[in-house]
């Protein structure tokens, strides 16, 4: 149970057995540890996010039988295909990424697997926030920012809301219903 409040937000409610408890987040900072491995972890998937969306991209393409080309990754990523370019050195040298004259990115075997790793962060995210009750359209922009940074342990506790009926729950909540 969290003890102290957070002046401006409001405490954390939470119904079990038909009693509200009232939690809230703690106001004193986290030991040393904790607190620098959040900060580590955040720019960590910071480093990797622009990557990440990239090689997603380039495979999105390619698995719906289009051709990954730069003009495509800038229009769809709305940068300039001088940034694309640049972004294509730095994959095709960490071994993501070859490019073939005329023919546009492909991935390599290191690229398809973080394709498939992002991918699989971005659906388990896009599905709990539809699950919360989220709009399509927001779901997918929020996914696409909130994938890199989702541990490992959080993306399985979304599933396992998921799995246990989640979106029953937020429509009966949102209906002012009870679930039994």
């Amino acid at each position: 149970m969290f003890a102290g409040s957070v002046p401006g937000l409001p405490d954390i409610v939470i119904k079990r057995n038909k009693t509200y408890q009232s939690m809230t987040l703690p106001d004193t900072l986290p030991d040393v540890e904790t607190h620098s491995e959040g900060f580590r972890a955040n720019r960590a998937a910071r480093q990797n996010a622009l990557a990440e969306d990239y090689v997603e991209l380039i495979a999105d393409l390619l698995d719906e039988g289009q051709e990954a080309r730069q003009v495509d990754l800038a229009e769809r990523l709305g940068v300039s295909q001088p940034t694309v370019a640049k972004m294509l050195t730095r994959l095709a040298d960490e071994g993501l990424v070859a490019r073939k004259p005329y023919r546009g990115v492909f991935l390599s075997h290191a690229g398809r697997v973080m394709a498939e790793k992002v991918r699989s962060r971005h659906r388990i995210v896009e599905a709990f926030l539809l699950a919360l009750g989220i709009s399509t359209e927001s779901a997918r922009i929020d996914a696409e920012g909130l994938e890199h940074y989702v541990g490992a342990e959080t993306l399985d506790a979304f599933q396992t809301a998921m799995n246990a009926g989640l979106a029953d729950f937020m429509a009966a909540a949102r209906n002012g219903g009870d679930r039994e």
